[in-house]
């Protein structure tokens, strides 16, 4: 019988995920299933639950639930007791591991297939939640110039900012005279068209905005950071498809390659790059 794995969230009808794992099961020759599970927002645990009674072997967890994950997992691995937002999980004979991928997957899609190098950049991250908290400590270690946060509730980006040394705290309306290399907005934002404050100048000379939403499209965040001077832009595909590696190897040992997943996207996904990126610079 194939192993059965599946992700999680609210919403959850557009996610890519069981796609991709799909195409890394196939490529790597394991015996699984992946589906999409929609929880309740206050049943959480009870979901989980119920798919590890019935055989489920791991999830990928996604909005709104990360910090649940946290909660919810008996022992946790370095990068997600740092992160304490857990996006993967693994259940095991004497009980469920959790691990964040988000940081390694967006670095290394940074890096590797956006040829952006973090290490003295300028950094703001838009957003204090569950997808901010897995990538900040990844961030730190690649020893960028600086990192900043900036959201809604001052507070919580003043305790997120806690996680390690020299991470600073901005209002969320950015002021003026502050300048970027990496703009990455690790909100909600996207999925309700909220528009965020981004002031002309916010962006460096060849400064790249990242969205760790995706769509077959650029955001309309994306949009609003081309017009406030951001050079490039890409969303979270990128990001998607890199994490779900590493899950996929904490589950089954093997670590599938992830250039035929980007191609495959760039045929069927109207405007993607080889890369997982958009092909152009302007839409």
């Amino acid at each position: 019988m194939s192993s059965r794995y599946a992700v999680i969230g609210n919403p959850i009808g557009h996610s890519l995920s069981p796609v991709i794992h799909a195409a890394f099961a196939e490529s790597c020759g394991v015996d699984m299933t992946y589906t999409a599970i929609l929880s309740p927002l206050d049943e959480f645990s009870k979901t989980v639950n119920q798919f590890r009674a019935t055989g489920g072997r791991g999830l990928n967890v996604t909005v709104p639930f990360k910090i649940e994950a946290f909660n919810l997992a008996s022992s946790l691995t370095c990068r997600a007791e740092e992160a304490q937002a857990v996006n993967t999980l693994k259940f095991c004979e004497d009980g469920i591991l959790g691990d964040n991928t988000d940081g390694a997957g967006l670095v290394r899609d940074l890096e590797i297939n956006a040829k952006f190098s973090i290490e003295g950049k300028r950094i703001l991250v838009m957003g204090a939640g569950g997808a901010a908290r897995g990538i900040i400590g990844p961030f730190m270690d690649r020893r960028p110039k600086g990192l900043w946060l900036a959201n809604r509730t001052f507070e919580k980006a003043l305790v997120l900012a806690k996680m390690r040394p020299g991470i600073e705290v901005l209002p969320f309306v950015i002021p003026a005279d502050f300048e970027f290399d990496l703009v990455i907005n690790a909100s909600t934002s996207s999925l309700k068209d909220d528009r965020l404050n981004m002031p002309r100048g916010l962006f460096a000379k060849n400064a790249l905005a990242c969205d760790l939403m995706y769509f077959n499209k650029p955001s309309g965040w994306l949009h609003l950071a081309q017009s406030a001077g951001a050079t490039r832009v890409r969303d979270g595909l990128g990001m998607l498809i890199e994490q779900a590696a590493e899950s996929f190897y904490l589950w089954h040992g093997v670590r599938p390659q992830t250039a035929p997943v980007f191609i495959r996207f760039a045929e069927e996904m109207t405007g993607r790059a080889p890369d997982g990126g958009f092909s152009t610079e302007k839409y």
